[in-house]
């Protein structure tokens, strides 16, 4: 039997500084457990690979470093746990050279030394912060960088090598203009990057952004000029040669992000750090938000906890034997946390709604070769009421957003969730 795809998400909390709107799970005051961190992170890699069935399971095709900021800490870190992959990765089908590894930087936080240590460590894929070209709205959101550190970052990537470059904006921030939008997509742009990120804004409880906005120092962007915003983003991104090809997504042909195509695409990940996520033979599970804790718990790990995992969906009437599936989940958990165990009927709703994040859509043939059942059927009663609501389309072999259901996508995977 082939090998499943699989990829790899590690997980970097450290920062300099956490932005206004940030909720993700980061720190800028724990530097001392860094290198305790990174041992951990080796350890979980390892634990994964020791195991004989999990090898013979799995073919790793991408791996994605993300944060917080990888680029805040020591470059022989991110040497270290790329030497802990190869490693481990020596029989896997796909050689490291020919994945994409993907490392995401800031400006203000990478020189030319760092660039060239990830290039030796097999790094090919840059994913580079901007958030906007304006000074004064990367100041009003807490970056730290200037537009001209971008560009010296991005000079810089180019000189040591790096061909594949993504590049990440923000639209919808308080006191952003569609001329700001213009002027962030017109410098960008003209460097020619092979892939554009362009995120809305979500203002998440409990960041400093809501606060501002909450106690009136910032005000709340309109909908309606987001939404413009939106379109001025895609109508000119796609005038120069990118294709649009999920909801925040926009790429040169053929540079597509693979790893978050896999995601998409429902194939499995596992999550290696801190609140990172996995999922893993039908199971979502992830680690503890708790950085003590998760050194503790790496620190006593072992391989059993890979082999349950994979046991505790595998045979089909496993389930069926409740107090075998409930030891397993109590070993399980002691390390992770068992979010899912998904059985066929949630499959099937979420490539549906992973698929409908795609520009292109779910494709109707594909639904049926892998779960039998046709889609139009199956869910003929969500999609009824979607296509009369204009929110999606069912165009040949395709169910996709229509342009009223890209601005209102979450009415959407609502249906399916």
């Amino acid at each position: 039997m082939e090998n499943k795809e699989l990829g790899i998400y590690i997980h970097i909390p450290f920062c300099k500084h956490k932005c206004d709107y940030c909720d993700f799970v980061s720190f800028s005051d724990k530097q001392s457990c860094i290198e305790k961190y990174i041992e951990a992170v080796k350890k979980e890699i390892n634990n994964y690979f020791q195991d004989e069935q999990f090898l013979q399971t799995y073919t790793v095709t991408t791996i994605y470093i993300g944060g917080g900021t990888p680029s805040y800490i020591n470059s022989r870190y991110i040497f270290e746990i790329m030497k802990v992959l190869e490693n481990n990765l020596k029989n896997n089908m796909v050689k490291m050279e020919d994945m994409e590894i993907t490392i995401e930087v800031n400006p203000g936080t990478v020189n030319k030394e760092k660039l060239e240590q990830y290039r030796k460590a097999k790094i090919n894929r840059l994913s580079i912060g901007l958030q906007s070209a304006s000074n004064t709205i990367l100041k009003q959101i807490g970056r730290i960088h200037t537009f001209e550190q971008f560009l010296e970052t991005y000079k810089m990537a180019k000189e040591v090598g790096f061909k594949n470059i993504n590049v990440d904006l923000m639209i919808g921030l308080p006191n952003q203009t569609i001329e700001d939008i213009k002027i962030s997509l017109k410098e960008v742009i003209q460097l020619h990057p092979t892939h554009m990120s362009v995120y809305s804004l979500i203002v998440e409880e409990g960041t400093l952004i809501a606060q501002k906005i909450e106690n009136g120092q910032l005000k709340e962007m309109d909908e309606i000029l987001e939404r413009n915003m939106y379109w001025y983003v895609k109508n000119t991104l796609e005038l120069n040669g990118y294709t649009h090809y999920e909801i925040s997504n926009f790429a040169k042909k053929g540079k597509e992000s693979k790893h978050n195509q896999n995601c998409w695409k429902q194939k499995e990940y596992i999550g290696i750090g801190l609140a990172a996520h996995s999922y893993l033979n039908y199971v979502r599970y992830s680690n503890t938000l708790e950085i003590d804790q998760y050194i503790a718990q790496m620190n006593t790990l072992n391989e059993q906890v890979v082999k349950d995992i994979l046991a505790l969906v595998e045979e089909k009437d496993m389930l069926e034997k409740m107090d075998i599936k409930e030891n397993l989940m109590c070993q399980i958990e002691k390390v992770y946390e068992i979010e899912e165990i998904q059985n066929i009927e949630d499959r099937k709703k979420e490539y549906i709604l992973l698929g409908l994040r795609t520009i292109e859509g779910v494709s109707i043939s594909k639904f049926k070769e892998k779960y039998i059942d046709n889609p139009i059927f199956l869910y003929r009663k969500e999609l009824e009421k979607l296509v009369e609501e204009k929110l999606v389309i069912i165009d040949g072999d395709y169910i996709r957003l229509t342009n009223k259901g890209l601005d209102l996508a979450n009415l959407v995977w609502e249906e399916f969730i």
